[in-house]
């Protein structure tokens, strides 16, 4: 089993949101990816699962279009408005990064509850670093349910330390965020345990996909 990361497409929203939905339920408000699509200091990236597929919905016109065409157009027949789209990649999970100044700040990374413990999220978290740092970023911040321990072990494992709390952050039940930075990421110490890092986490995916 091999995976592949790229740049979120229009094409991956209504999976990103399912799995978004799947890993953030009480999460108000939703996330609004397509909205995201569209924001110059967002981006994503998708982990997709290189031996699967989905099927993706048909596309259809605008009812706008038809409707102007009907009338333009009196015999033309409201048959076949529906075009078949070839299958999607499966996406395993997410990340996203908003860039402000030289700070990359992760907004959410998620990963579907079959692919947990198998090193997606760690995949997902070096190539938000990878990225971060294409996009000139110095540091990398976020925050984290006081609660969510798993997520804190693999930040920290990740070069991420704690700095600072924001309390009731999270609107659903007034948890506390503990807020995570990073050093720079250009610096030479940083990218010696990122690459450390990315041996191990090489090694790991190649077991799981025996």
């Amino acid at each position: 089993m091999t995976y592949s990361i790229r740049s979120l497409a229009k094409e991956d929203l209504a999976q990103v949101n399912a799995i978004d939905r799947e890993a953030f339920p009480n999460q108000w408000p939703p996330a609004n990816y397509r909205q995201e699509l569209q924001n110059r200091l967002a981006h994503y990236i998708i982990a997709s699962d290189d031996s699967r597929t989905v099927d993706s919905p048909p596309e259809k016109p605008p009812n706008r279009l038809l409707r102007l065409a009907s009338r333009l157009i009196p015999w033309l027949k409201r048959t076949d408005t529906t075009q078949a789209q070839p299958p999607q990649p499966y996406i395993a999970g997410f990340s996203g990064i908003w860039m402000m100044v030289d700070e990359a700040h992760i907004t959410n990374i998620a990963v579907r509850q079959p692919y947990q413990g198998r090193g997606i999220g760690g995949l997902l978290l070096i190539a938000t670093i990878d990225l971060a740092r294409e996009l000139k970023a110095s540091f990398l911040t976020l925050e984290v349910r006081a609660s969510n321990l798993v997520a804190q072990n693999l930040y920290s494992r990740y070069g991420f330390n704690k700095t600072g709390l924001r309390r009731g952050y999270y609107l659903d039940n007034r948890e506390d965020a503990i807020i995570m930075s990073t050093k720079s990421i250009a610096s030479p110490a940083f990218q010696a345990q990122l690459q450390q890092l990315r041996e191990s986490l090489s090694r790991k995916l190649s077991q799981v996909s025996k």
